[in-house]
């Protein structure tokens, strides 16, 4: 079976944890911030992991 080609817009958003998780930014933090709060604004900076349900299909599109 040949090697998976990366999805690169997929690899600019999420990349993957020494333990094998798979990390992403909050949605939400792009534009319009001053209507938020800034604890809004504190907690959309924390970085989340995918949900198991869905790490399946981000490994095989970060190529692994």
């Amino acid at each position: 079976m040949p090697k998976l080609k990366t999805h690169k817009g997929l690899a600019k958003r999420m990349r993957k944890t020494r333990n094998g998780k798979i990390v992403r930014n909050q949605a939400n933090c792009g534009h319009l911030m001053s209507g938020k709060s800034g604890q809004r604004k504190r907690r959309l900076r924390r970085k989340r992991t995918v949900k198991t349900a869905q790490a399946k299909v981000y490994a095989r599109g970060l190529g692994s």
